[in-house]
């Protein structure tokens, strides 16, 4: 079980405030969050830290910036640096953390940024214009990227795109900073794949598709230098009750990788899974209502204990206790107010 100090970054969008990310210190027997720190950054969409944990990394207005993670979970800004694009929606990093990448949503722009020895961005190395024409003559007519990954091998990138409703496969070339399209991964017309997550083993993909709420798990190998992925099982994130014009948002496992948790925006709800680590098949623990309105993300503390979920429409983040062993959770405490969270992300102090 999870020990030792943790914080919890937690991005926003900035309508009418300017500080994008805020800090918390995460009190993990009591299941709440404590402001320690507000950092003034434009519409910070989505966060991320490095995997030496010495850095985070997030989304801004016409690019990202760097933060040097001080040793009480503060944030000392490095620097900025422009993506030749539109604001991003989702960042990651590579497992050797030389590269930084952004999912753009709005124009559709896979951009890979080469980052320095003390976590500084430092500049574009490649970038990938996504074409084509969608299913429909709404909103996904054409390309919309959600999320860009890296298999846990750190030798392709996932890439979700929602409005062509296929995940792209790219082949990374570590030493000069190159993606090349080997692979996509199609999912069914209109179910626009959103967040893309690996299991802690790396054998298994889960991909999260926002309008037709269900998860799809592959079987990931690579044999001779090709990435094998073979689909073996579909599960809904909502029961047959839900609302109407659901959409299935984030997906993040617990710390210890037991549990898969994702949100449903409109029916308001959470969905908690078991997790077969053996075969990496999915099992419906419970789904149940988040006490709020448009839920963009929800994370389970790193004890298992406790559960956040950031609404986005209610301007809250609402917490909860849970009972793993009777597939239930109850209501714990007032909700926090918060405008418009968009995603939340625990790391543990060194």
């Amino acid at each position: 079980m999870a020990q030792g100090k943790y914080v919890a970054y937690v991005s926003t969008y900035t309508t009418g405030d300017s500080y994008g990310i805020r800090v918390y210190d995460v009190d993990l027997e009591n299941g709440k969050f404590i402001e320690k720190e507000k950092v003034e950054i434009s519409n910070s969409s989505y966060v991320t830290v490095s995997h030496n944990g010495k850095y985070l990394y997030s989304i801004t207005d016409f690019g990202v910036e760097a933060y040097k993670i001080l040793e009480d979970g503060s944030l000392d800004l490095i620097n900025f640096a422009p993506i030749n694009g539109m604001r991003g929606c989702y960042l990651s990093t590579d497992y050797t953390d030389r590269y930084l990448f952004v999912a753009g949503y709005h124009d559709g722009k896979l951009t890979m940024l080469n980052l320095g020895e003390n976590g500084e961005v430092i500049g574009i190395s490649d970038e990938i214009f996504h074409k084509g024409l969608g299913s429909l003559s709404e909103r996904n007519f054409r390309p919309h990227i959600n999320s860009a990954r890296m298999t846990h091998d750190n030798k392709y990138l996932l890439v979700a795109d929602q409005g062509m409703d296929h995940v792209n496969v790219y082949s990374v070339d570590l030493k000069k900073g190159k993606l090349r399209l080997t692979d996509v991964i199609r999912s069914e017309l209109e179910s626009a794949p959103r967040h893309v997550k690996i299991s802690e083993d790396g054998k298994f993909i889960y991909i999260v598709h926002e309008w037709k709420c269900y998860i799809d798990v592959y079987e990931y190998e690579e044999r001779d230098g090709i990435p094998y992925f073979e689909k073996i099982q579909t599960i809904p994130t909502v029961g047959k009750g839900a609302a109407q014009g659901t959409a299935a948002s984030a997906l993040t496992f617990s710390e210890d990788y037991k549990y898969l948790v994702s949100s449903n925006a409109n029916d308001n709800s959470v969905i908690v899974y078991d997790v077969d680590t053996k075969t990496g098949l999915l099992t419906e623990k419970f789904c149940l209502p988040i006490s709020g309105e448009y839920p963009k993300d929800a994370e389970m503390f790193p004890n298992n204990k406790f559960l956040v979920s950031l609404n986005h429409e209610s301007n809250t983040m609402t917490f909860f206790k849970l009972d793993l062993e009777n597939n239930n959770m109850t209501m714990h405490g007032a909700p926090i107010k918060i405008k418009e969270p968009n995603c939340v992300f625990f790391h543990k102090l060194a």
